[in-house]
């Protein structure tokens, strides 16, 4: 089938296009992500990120926010007009109380072991219990370990798992009891 007419032709440039303005746009549209959930939703893009930011009240600059103080005479400050100068009024509080929930609760355990680790030892402590150097000599011991890198990767499975390792020896004495 033919090409429709008038497809082929190269593109020409657009001269009455403001590239100034449009790469300013482009700019703003592609600004960095804001991954904090509450804070996207509460961010007004047509101000400023300080403006934004007291408006939430949080600080755009820690040091403006704690300054730290200067060795100075004492200096007795007066009240003008009974208004304490350089207090901001947060417009977004919800923003704040958001961050401090989410700060307040208890942090996920996110380090695991594999399972063929998981496997491994278990194996090992099945098999040989707390001869480390039998478990060096073992066929199942692909990676060549020494009877001190065994002994490492068995303290870190009890570190990591402790209720577990505990029922799985238990399990093992178990065994052992109904076998004799």
């Amino acid at each position: 089938m033919p090409k429709a007419k008038g497809k082929n032709r190269r593109q020409k440039f657009g001269y009455s296009v403001n590239r100034k303005r449009l790469n300013r746009q482009s700019r703003k549209r592609a600004a960095p992500r804001i991954e904090c959930s509450h804070i996207r939703h509460a961010w007004d893009r047509t101000k400023s990120v300080s403006q934004n930011l007291a408006e939430m009240g949080l600080a755009a600059d820690p040091n403006k926010a704690i300054p730290i103080r200067k060795r100075q005479l004492p200096v007795m400050e007066m009240e003008v007009d009974g208004q304490d100068k350089g207090k901001r009024v947060v417009q977004k509080p919800y923003v704040l109380d958001e961050l401090e929930y989410e700060a307040s609760l208890p942090e996920k355990k996110s380090e695991t072991l594999s399972r063929d680790l998981i496997d491994y030892v278990q194996y090992m402590v099945r098999n040989h219990g707390e001869n480390y150097k039998d478990m060096a000599r073992d066929e199942k011991n692909y990676y060549q370990d020494t009877p001190k890198q065994i002994k490492r990767k068995i303290s870190v499975y009890k570190r990591f798992y402790p209720e577990e390792f505990q029922a799985f020896t238990a399990s093992l004495q178990q065994v052992k009891m109904d076998q004799q």
